[in-house]
C-alpha cells in the first residue's frame, strides 16, 4: 500500500480546555523539555492563576511556541493521567475522524526527531525571540504508512522505553541503598578535616610536553579546557598525575558545586595555574572515597554555604581545608566506593539508553516508510 501524504492541519486540532474549576493544583503543573519529555514545572506557580492553565489529557500533545536555539520544547502525554500547563504553551490532539489514519504515538515519533526540529525552527519567525506558530505547524507535511505499520514501529519504541524505565527504577533503588550506607557512615565515623587528608602539590609542565589543557566541569570530571590557550605559556600550567586531585574554588556559590576532580587515567594532564593540585597525605583514606564524598549534593550545598560573598562566590582554600569528612576503616571505604562505582556506571548506561531511544526515532520513521 502506498504512502499517504497529509498536512498536519488535516490530522490535528487545538485543545482549549482550561482548568476553570481548579480541578488541578500546583502539583499537577508540568512543563516540557527540548528533548521532548514532560517534567514537573521548574517555574514558581504558587501565586499563578491556575484557572487559565491548559488541561492536557492522555494521548494529547503540547509545545512551547518560543524556540530554544535549534530545538522546540515539546511533549506527549503518554501517561494515564491528565495534567495542566501554562496558558502560553499550545496543546493539541489528533482529530477523532482520523484515528484510523494516524496513531498519536506514531505522530510523536515523527516529532521526536532532529529533522523535525530543524524544519520547525526554519518555519519559525521573529528577531530576538523566534516563534513557531500553530499555523506553521499545521502547514507542515507528513507521509503516513498504514496504521498497522505505524503500530508495529510504535511497539518497538515502547518496548525500548519500557526496558530503559525498568533499568532506571533499579538505578533509583541502588541510589537509595547508597544514601542509607552513607548516612550510617556519617553518624558512626569520626570526622577529619581535609587539611589532614590532602596536601598541596605544585609541579609545572616545564618541558611543555603536554599541550592540551583541561578544566573541571560540574560533574567533577576533567574536560578539555574551553579557554583559548593560543599564545599561552603552557609550561606554567600545573601537572595532575594519576590519583591526584585538582580543585577550583571559583564560582562555587554561583554554580552550587565544588569543582574537584580525580585523575584516574594513567597519564598526567595539565590545568590552569589558578587551580590547586592535591594528593593524599597518607594511606588512611582512598582517593576515590574522597571524590565520592564530594560528588554528593549535600557536599555541594555545604560548599555553597561556605562560599564568600564576593560576586564570584568563591570557596577559599582555607574554608575548603575546614571541610570535615567521616573516615571509616579502609574496608568500609572500599565497599561504598565499589557500590558507588557500580551506580555511576549504571547511570552512564542509563543515559546511553535514553540517548539511543532518542536516536532510534528517525530510524523507526524511515523503516516504516520504506516498508510500505
Amino acid at each position: 500500500m502506498a504512502l499517504s501524504r497529509y498536512k498536519l492541519g488535516q490530522l490535528i486540532e487545538l485543545t482549549t480546555e482550561t482548568n476553570k474549576n481548579n480541578s488541578f493544583g500546583v502539583n499537577d503543573v508540568k512543563g516540557m523539555t527540548i528533548t521532548k519529555q514532560i517534567i514537573p514545572t521548574k517555574a514558581n506557580v504558587s501565586t499563578a492563576d491556575l484557572e487559565k492553565f491548559l488541561v492536557i489529557h492522555p494521548t494529547e500533545f503540547v509545545f512551547n511556541p518560543r524556540t530554544h536555539g535549534k530545538h522546540i520544547g515539546f511533549g506527549y502525554n503518554s501517561t494515564g493521567k491528565s495534567f495542566i500547563i501554562s496558558w502560553n504553551n499550545i496543546g493539541f490532539r489528533v482529530k477523532k475522524e482520523v484515528k484510523e489514519v494516524v496513531s498519536p504515538e506514531y505522530l510523536f515519533l515523527h516529532f521526536n526527531r532532529v529533522e523535525w526540529d530543524r524544519e520547525a525552527c526554519f518555519r519559525s519567525w521573529g528577531s530576538s525571540t523566534e516563534v513557531f506558530t500553530w499555523n506553521a505547524l499545521c502547514e507542515m507535511e507528513i507521509d503516513l504508512p498504514p496504521l498497522s505499520t505505524q503500530q508495529k514501529y510504535v511497539d518497538i519504541y515502547k518496548a525500548m522505553v519500557a526496558n530503559q524505565q525498568c533499568y532506571e527504577r533499579g538505578l533509583e533503588d541502588l541510589k537509595l541503598g547508597i544514601d542509607a550506607f552513607i548516612d550510617e557512615i556519617k553518624h558512626k565515623s569520626e570526622t577529619t578535616p581535609v587539611r589532614e587528608l590532602l596536601k598541596e602539590v605544585d609541579v609545572r609542565n616545564e618541558s611543555g610536553e603536554i599541550t592540551i589543557a583541561h578544566g573541571i566541569n560540574i560533574a567533577k570530571q576533567f574536560m578539555p579546557s574551553v579557554a583559548d590557550t593560543n599564545g599561552v605559556d603552557l609550561t606554567k600550567y600545573k601537572l595532575v598525575e594519576k590519583n591526584q586531585f585538582a580543585f577550583s574554588g571559583m564560582q562555587t556559590g554561583r554554580d552550587e558545586c565544588i569543582r574537584i576532580a580525580l585523575n584516574k587515567a594513567g597519564t598526567p594532564i595539565i590545568i590552569s595555574p589558578a587551580y590547586t593540585v592535591f594528593e593524599c597525605k597518607n594511606d588512611i583514606v582512598l582517593e576515590e572515597y574522597i571524590l565520592m564524598w564530594f560528588s554528593r549534593g549535600e557536599s555541594d550545598r555545604r560548599g555553597w554555604f561556605m562560599s564568600d560573598s564576593s560576586i564570584r562566590s568563591n570557596l577559599d582554600l582555607d574554608r575548603f581545608y575546614e571541610t570535615r569528612l567521616p573516615i571509616p576503616n579502609k574496608d568500609v571505604q572500599k565497599s561504598i566506593v565499589d557500590i558507588y562505582n557500580v551506580y555511576t556506571e549504571r547511570k552512564r548506561i542509563n543515559e546511553q539508553l535514553k540517548s539511543q531511544i532518542k536516536n532510534i526515532c528517525p530510524i523507526l520513521i524511515r523503516g516504516s516508510l520504506e516498508e510500505t
